[in-house]
């Protein structure tokens, strides 16, 4: 690839960005790594899931809202009511996996078994050729666009027992299934680490390559919206995530970059 040479801006500029839980160790590093390059600029950067950092861009609270699922169309038209054109940027490629505790034997579930786990229909992993023990289902919140992604491939939009633990964060899921011999959860590929266990999903491990062939059956894109096209420093910055360098902070933090 050719170098890229970002543009120098003179006065010091301020960038907010808000939203999913999955974008955040991107977002976080490429701000890191931008305001490095350039020390004038101060970027901001904080979670609260997708529907958290969509609705701050329509409510003109943030610059950037970061989404690991593609903005509602009510949501489109609350934007349009208030004059705000949201602008669509792909910045990454995710698996969602489907993770239990280390030291459960169980390896692999078909996307069928994953969701009456998730349904309350199987209740303990014996069902599933696993030990006499309770299953403990983990899940996020509403807000969350993995839950989104998870609930509209795996789930088919059905309801989620009642009894599952919510989490606010991927990293919260992680650490409660690591914490938790009979739980289950599902993170995006970046948060995978050896305090859990990833599955097979219909006979496929989540990993980079799985997702790029696609051949592992959860998966989608990662999104930055803008109000309109971005200029000044909110340009710069997604430019920056799309470039050479920051699709390297997509691969280093676990996900596929997409360029």
């Amino acid at each position: 690839m050719g170098t890229f040479i970002f543009p120098v801006f003179s006065n010091a500029e301020s960038l907010t960005i808000r939203g999913s839980t999955t974008v955040l160790p991107i977002a976080q590093k490429a701000a890191e790594r931008y305001m490095n390059l350039h020390r004038e600029a101060n970027i901001s950067v904080s979670g609260g899931g997708s529907g958290t950092g969509i609705k701050a861009l329509l409510d003109g609270s943030v610059d950037i809202a970061n989404a690991s699922r593609p903005i509602k169309e009510k949501e489109l038209k609350i934007a349009r009511k208030r004059g705000i054109t949201p602008c669509e940027h792909i910045i990454a490629k995710d698996g969602i996996a489907v993770i239990v505790h280390p030291k459960n034997p169980v390896s692999a579930l078909t996307k069928a078994q994953i969701k009456e786990i998730y349904t309350g229909k199987i209740k303990n992993w014996s069902e599933l050729g696993g030990p006499d023990r309770k299953i403990v289902v983990i899940s996020r919140e509403s807000t969350s666009g993995t839950f989104e992604c998870f609930n509209k491939i795996v789930l088919k939009k059905a309801k989620v027992v009642p009894s599952a633990l919510l989490q606010a964060a991927n990293a919260t899921v992680v650490q409660t299934v690591s914490q938790t011999k009979g739980a289950i959860g599902y993170v995006g590929i970046g948060y995978l680490d050896k305090r859990i266990k990833a599955i097979k999903v219909e006979g496929v491990y989540p990993t980079v390559a799985t997702v790029v062939d696609g051949t592992y059956p959860i998966s989608r894109p990662l999104f930055m919206y803008t109000n309109g096209k971005p200029e000044g420093l909110c340009g710069m910055f997604i430019d920056f995530v799309l470039s050479p360098k920051g699709q390297k902070i997509v691969q280093e933090e676990g996900f596929v970059a997409i360029r």
